[in-house]
């Protein structure tokens, strides 16, 4: 079995409040989790205005088929419009 970890920084210009700074997070989360099937969550800076940190895990019986979706989530987040700026992205094989 193979787990797999894709680590997305994130960047929100010009976000005024946790509350709205959540209403920009939440669609690209349940985006991601419908269109993947894969486990994500905001997993770092809840309290800091304009970064996020999203993590999104994909467990499958082959490597090279959990890669390849992290890297299919990856690249649909860099092209979908999702008002949000990639700074910093990591794949991670765990078992």
């Amino acid at each position: 079995m193979s787990v797999g970890l894709l680590t997305l920084e994130l960047y929100l210009e010009g976000t005024a409040s946790l509350k709205e700074k959540r209403s920009r997070i939440a669609p690209a989360i349940r985006r991601i989790r419908t269109r993947f099937n894969a486990s994500v969550c905001e997993s770092d800076a809840q309290d800091v205005l304009t970064r996020a940190e999203i993590s999104v895990v994909v467990v499958s019986t082959n490597d090279s088929h959990v890669h390849s979706q992290l890297q299919a989530v990856r690249n649909w987040v860099l092209d979908a419009r999702l008002d949000v700026e990639v700074l910093d992205s990591h794949v991670e094989l765990i078992a």
